[in-house]
């Protein structure tokens, strides 16, 4: 993800999806506004300007094209809408983009979506035809679902092929999870409606910010534009904290539902909502009026429910047990401060057992899902702000109170936060030193550092890294094993090396209130202080493990607009040990180890079974063929629910899921789908698992070896004392 807020810089990774949930009573999104015309014209001027941009781009020739490319992409990237005669018709409209965007004239984007909704309608309506037939599944057609790298259809009867194949696969999908013609045919019927719904449903600011993100990402893949809306909602993400009544939402048919209660916030400390409970109505106050939200889309009814801490919102509901025609009950909540403890750090203790006379060790296991800070609270120097470095601290003192053999900092799918907390992180286990070197637009580079001598562990040290690790993540990683001062498992991290700033639009037209939205920008590259860059590379792990995703299907490398990879001088630093002389010998105990792991092994089946999925991109349309493959997949899910009971492993709580159920996310029971989701989280982990080991080992060996702990950690009474 990437952004952040004035003052602060961010090193962060992938922007989540825009929603495309609409209220029912949205305005035509058919011409730009008077704050959109003036917010494009702030954007480029920004974003071409150097001072602010670390690799700004002209708008000529090829500019125009790339946005224009990105921006049917963004309406139609599986280009099963548009036809190559539409993408014709639109050609004058790519000479306008520089103008469009320059000035502010933002028609013509209106113009092509209103194009593309009507685009939309066409598909659906042919698709809800499709449903009145029924198909035979027993030849050799196949859907080609990834359309990434496809031509645009030249025609209608090829977006009629397209469709009727697309549909197929959608009615066998829910045939072999056991639905019967007449509930398929209700399930799908419903689900395009509501697809064309969504997409007619989109406001004006929606169209505005797809488009205006057509040229920020064309700047660069971490470039962004945020409407104050979406503002908001980072700045949450960032601060893991929100007003509210602490629920999570979901949209179901035309309804909001609750699908989670957060611990400690108004909803579950009244004790009253519960999962599966419908909100119809929401009113502010003692008195105000409660407006009807059923058809809202879920992002006004947030708005709506929440409010300034101590402040009252009165909530219009239907408990879920009633179902959606029963009665309507109100209940009134005080709005307070809710931490989104879910996704702030967690600590746990792994026995690794002992083996050829070695003790058992334990290690201490901290998941870190993001860099998190909230930046309001820490400008205002609160006691209690959400900090990734603050709750990381406390997890390590208590890990040292209770004397653990190591450290395993789990950062896999981290995508990055806050520069200063990945900078304060690394601090946690070295002495003061540099962390990171950042070279602005202009080539001046500054290092950045700890410049506190304490440290909370200076016991062993791993890593665990995978591809979705990225920025901030890369960051930390990166010093850790510039300074030696601990090992780095897994796989290859993503490869960002760039760091954003968020740029408050409305600071320059001197407007009240929040109008104009932020940017978020690229403004800087980072290095590690051995002067390497992550950018493309990524962080390379001491110990490898098998690829989960390929370079070319996920990473930065996937851009075709990232920065290079380059580098610069290195800065002195610290070096606490040198692990290659202990990695050949870490690396034959994992090899050993995991020639007899079953959980291992079959994940590293699952993986190798996932990538040769993928790399057909297509399904066939044989009954008998996916049956046969359903049957397979869920054989061997028993199979190794047996083996794990003989064996005496953790049981998979899942296991006895179904492999497809074919329903999409809005579909499913949502206090079912929330407590699988919760289960999901208590399914072995051998990655996890197994970096405990290989620190294990690392520990054994440097103990009861001295002239090999002589070789790794020269600076023995420095922080990463591996073996006293």
């Amino acid at each position: 993800m990437k952004y952040k807020a004035p003052a602060f810089l961010l090193a962060l990774a992938l922007t989540a999806p825009l929603a495309l949930l609409a209220r029912a009573d949205a305005p035509l999104p058919s011409a730009a506004t008077a704050d959109q015309s003036t917010t494009s014209k702030l954007v480029y001027g920004l974003l071409s300007d150097s001072r602010y941009a670390y690799r700004p781009r002209p708008m000529d020739e090829a500019m125009q094209k790339d946005v224009f490319k990105r921006y049917l992409e963004t309406l139609d990237g599986g280009k099963q809408f548009f036809t190559q005669a539409d993408i014709d018709r639109f050609a004058p409209f790519q000479a306008q983009v520089g103008t469009a965007i320059r000035n502010g004239e933002l028609d013509p984007a209106f113009e092509v979506f209103a194009i593309y909704k009507q685009r939309v309608n066409d598909r659906i309506a042919f698709a809800r035809k499709l449903l009145n037939q029924d198909f035979a599944f027993d030849g050799d057609e196949k859907f080609e679902y990834d359309r990434k790298d496809a031509a645009w259809p030249a025609n209608s009867a090829e977006l009629d092929d397209l469709w009727r194949k697309s549909v197929m696969n959608d009615w066998l999908r829910l045939k072999l999870a056991g639905k019967q013609s007449a509930d398929i045919r209700k399930t799908l019927d419903k689900r395009y409606a509501n697809l064309a719904k969504s997409v007619g449903e989109l406001k004006s600011e929606d169209v505005f910010q797809f488009f205006l993100n057509a040229y920020t990402n064309a700047v660069d893949p971490h470039t962004d534009y945020f409407t104050p809306r979406t503002a908001e909602n980072f700045n949450q993400q960032m601060s893991l904290s929100l007003e509210g009544i602490g629920a999570q939402l979901q949209k179901q048919d035309d309804m909001v539902v609750i699908r989670e209660v957060i611990p400690g916030g108004p909803a579950a400390v009244n004790g009253v909502l519960k999962p599966g409970d419908r909100i119809v109505g929401v009113g502010q106050d003692k008195s105000g009026p409660v407006e009807d939200v059923i058809g809202w889309r879920i992002d006004d009814v947030v708005a709506k429910i929440r409010g300034k801490a101590d402040t009252l919102v009165r909530l219009e509901y239907i408990p879920a047990e009633a179902g959606v025609d029963g009665p309507h009950r109100t209940l009134t909540l005080t709005r307070q401060k809710v931490r989104l403890a879910e996704q702030a750090a967690k600590g746990e203790t792994m026995e690794i057992p002992g083996q050829n006379g070695e003790p058992a060790r334990r290690i201490g296991i901290i998941k870190l899902p993001g860099f998190y800070q909230d930046f309001e609270g820490r400008r205002r120097n609160a006691t209690d702000y959400a900090s990734a470095t603050r709750d990381v601290a406390k997890l390590l003192a208590g890990f040292k109170a209770d004397k653990l053999d190591g450290v395993v900092l789990d950062l896999r799918n981290n995508g990055g936060g806050s520069l200063d907390e990945a900078i304060e992180l690394t601090g946690l286990f070295i002495e003061q030193g540099p962390v990171v070197q950042v070279r602005e637009s202009g080539g001046r580079v500054t290092v950045n550092g700890d410049r506190s001598q304490e440290v909370a562990w200076d016991g062993p040290l791993a890593v665990l890294i995978n591809r979705g690790s990225a920025s901030a993540s890369e960051i930390f990683a990166g010093a850790i094993q510039d300074y030696g001062r601990g090992l780095v498992i897994g796989e290859t991290s993503f490869g960002k090396g760039t760091v954003q700033n968020i740029v408050d639009l409305d600071r320059w037209p001197g407007s009240e209130g929040a109008r104009f939205g932020q940017v978020k920008l690229t403004i800087a590259q980072f290095f590690r202080v051995s002067g390497s860059s992550t950018q493309h590379k990524g962080v390379v792990p001491d110990i490898a493990f098998p690829a989960s995703v390929d370079a070319t299907e996920f990473g930065e490398s996937t851009y075709d607009n990232a920065l290079p990879w380059t580098r610069i001088a290195s800065v002195p630093h610290t070096q606490y040990g040198n692990f290659a002389p202990l990695l050949p010998r870490l690396d034959a105990l994992h090899e050993s180890r995991i020639a007899s792991d079953k959980e291992f092994q079959w994940w590293e089946q699952d993986v190798r079974q996932f990538r040769e999925e993928a790399a057909k991109k297509y399904v066939v349309l044989n009954e008998a063929e996916r049956r046969a493959e359903r049957q397979k997949q869920d054989d061997q899910r028993k199979q190794r629910q047996e083996v794990r009971k003989q064996l005496g492993l953790p049981l998979d709580p899942l296991a006895d899921d179904s492999s497809d159920d074919g329903l999409a996310l809005s579909e499913r029971d949502i206090v079912k789908d929330a407590a699988r989701e919760k289960l999901a989280d208590k399914r072995p982990d051998p990655l996890l698992r197994e970096s405990a080991s290989i620190l294990a080992d690392a520990v054994n060996l440097l103990e009861h070896d001295r002239p090999l702990s002589a070789q790794v950690l020269p600076q023995s009474t420095a922080p990463g004392r591996w073996a006293d």
